[in-house]
């Protein structure tokens, strides 16, 4: 039994050794990618923000604005392409007193590469319904389980262009030791406002006539990512957006807002990556390094209990011969038990008459009384005395 289980445990090492790499090296590279079906929502409040109410037609100061996003993977859009995903995002921003009223409303799609998170033009791309804006560097995910210290392009939804994400160092978001990057955009122009503005407005006065103005904006974000995932677990941006006449005297500020994700928020993203970061490390990790453990202490077992056995036969002590039966077989010397009686047989050898005499003519049979041989008559012949003085000696005549 021990030998079996030697070869056992060796068999059982050898497959565990064969199966980490396979898992780390092939099994990894297929399974950690970006989900092709993801929901998700997060809110964002700044206090003390301003805009301007387009409702009342005046700046509204010292207000709380909320900022509600939601993410959702479209997962035909890719056209049977499962090395992409195609995520579409969009964001509602309103006057937390005033619920109904809108300040902005943002929304895009994005396409990227399931493992790399780098951004790709296919399936529908947009931002606010334009097609023909070309994105690049990365959008909502940084590199899938491979973050680094180091910069990063990401695209920017307000001024649609590629501004460098920076390395700011590392803080602690909710148990996850992430790394925070920070983006500053630049002041961008958006887009031209078709409307004229009216001077006051402007801070031009009264007295000037409605202006054409451009509109612009600026962003300072700051991103805390998990680098086991590539997921930000936490979003801050403070947002400034306003339009100005095109020889810059004259402005008028449209939004300007410091948002915060919110705990919840937080919690949510938080306990998310944590789950991604488990699996990942299942197939990355603890797989391919637990195999290698197994296997080489399965290896050491079944080697330990193949020497043991072998030991255990060389000293083993021969067992003595068989003794050998009086009929020449070996086996027990004891006496041999009586034979079963086979039914049928014991009356039959109970009535075998004993065997007939031979007679004289050497058959067997019955010896008749005339059979018997002849009697042989004895007779006798006296024998002369001899004369007294004789020699005793009869003459020759």
């Amino acid at each position: 039994m021990r030998r079996p289980l030697s070869l056992i445990l060796i068999a059982l090492g050898a497959f565990c050794l064969t199966l980490a790499p396979l898992v780390k090296f092939y099994v990894a590279e297929r399974t950690v990618l970006a989900p092709l079906n993801r929901y998700q929502r997060s809110q964002l409040v700044a206090t003390n923000a301003q805009y301007f109410d387009m409702a009342t037609f005046r700046m509204r100061k010292g207000v709380t604005l909320v900022a509600e996003n939601t993410v959702r993977g479209d997962t035909r859009a890719n056209g049977g392409n499962d090395s992409l995903a195609v995520w579409d995002s969009s964001s509602i921003i309103y006057d937390k007193a005033f619920p109904d009223r809108q300040v902005d409303i943002q929304s895009f799609r994005i396409a990227f590469d399931r493992r790399t998170s780098e951004l790709t033009e296919c399936c529908g791309s947009h931002v606010g319904g334009d097609p023909k804006v070309r994105m690049s560097g990365y959008g909502l995910l940084y590199p899938l389980a491979n973050v680094g210290k180091r910069d990063y392009p990401f695209f920017d939804l307000i001024t649609r262009q590629t501004v460098p994400m920076r390395f700011q160092g590392e803080e602690e978001i909710g148990g996850i030791d992430a790394y925070r990057f920070v983006q500053q955009v630049p002041v961008t122009r958006t887009g031209a406002v078709e409307a004229k503005v009216p001077g006051d407005l402007l801070g031009l006065g009264r007295d000037v006539k409605p202006q054409k103005v451009d509109r612009y904006a600026s962003a300072t974000i700051t991103q805390w990512v998990d680098p086991r995932t590539g997921v930000p677990v936490r979003v801050d941006q403070k947002v400034d957006q306003f339009v100005r006449t095109p020889d810059g005297r004259g402005r008028m500020t449209i939004a300007s807002a410091d948002l915060r994700m919110t705990e919840a928020s937080v919690a949510s993203l938080v306990k998310l990556s944590d789950e991604n970061a488990f699996k990942i490390a299942m197939v990355r990790s603890y797989v391919p390094y637990g195999g290698v453990l197994a296997g080489l202490a399965l290896l050491l077992l079944g080697g330990i209990a193949g020497l043991l056995n072998r030991g255990r036969r060389g000293k083993a002590v021969p067992a003595p011969p068989a003794p050998r039966r009086p009929d020449g077989k070996f086996g027990d010397t004891g006496p041999a038990p009586a034979p079963e009686p086979v039914p049928g047989r014991a009356a039959a050898a109970r009535t075998v008459p004993p065997p007939a005499p031979r007679r004289t003519d050497g058959k067997f049979g019955g010896v008749a009384p005339e059979e018997a041989p002849p009697a042989v008559p004895l007779t006798y012949t006296p024998v002369p005395e001899r004369p007294e003085g004789g020699t005793g000696r009869r003459s020759g005549n």
